[in-house]
């Protein structure tokens, strides 16, 4: 929540006083969250023991895919109901975008988080082990 909070109040600050456009707002709004996210998150969601240079590596891969897939479809929902369904008055559509865009990042950074950056080596072995029987 806190990553989410200082990414969001970032993005909104530089796009309406900072005077950036919607890439580069959310691009450096949610680095800020993204620098949070990976400490809290290797701390206290995930309770991870994984070196910070191979999960740091992990994590801003995940970090980059979720930002770009989340915002563009974010950008592309406030931008279907600004111009086909007329629902968005265009003074709100960045708004708009940037917060749809949010919820999308925030929901697919934590699944990749989860199982892409912070698995357990528990879980690890376990699903090598599966596999390996598998093959047998």
């Amino acid at each position: 929540m806190a990553n989410t909070a200082v990414g969001l109040s970032s993005i909104y600050i530089l796009l309406h006083w900072g005077g950036l456009g919607y890439w580069p707002a959310t691009f450096l709004g949610n680095a800020a969250g993204a620098l949070v996210s990976y400490f809290l998150n290797r701390t206290f969601t995930f309770r991870s023991s994984e070196k910070m240079g191979s999960s740091s590596i992990r994590f801003v891969a995940v970090i980059f895919v979720c930002y770009y897939a989340a915002y563009s479809l974010g950008r592309e929902t406030a931008d279907f109901l600004a111009n086909t369904v007329h629902f968005l008055p265009s003074l709100f559509q960045k708004d708009v975008s940037v917060l749809a865009g949010t919820v999308l990042y925030t929901l697919f950074n934590y699944l990749g988080q989860r199982n892409f950056v912070f698995r357990k080596k528990v879980e690890r072995r376990r699903h090598a082990c599966i596999i390996f029987h598998e093959k047998k």
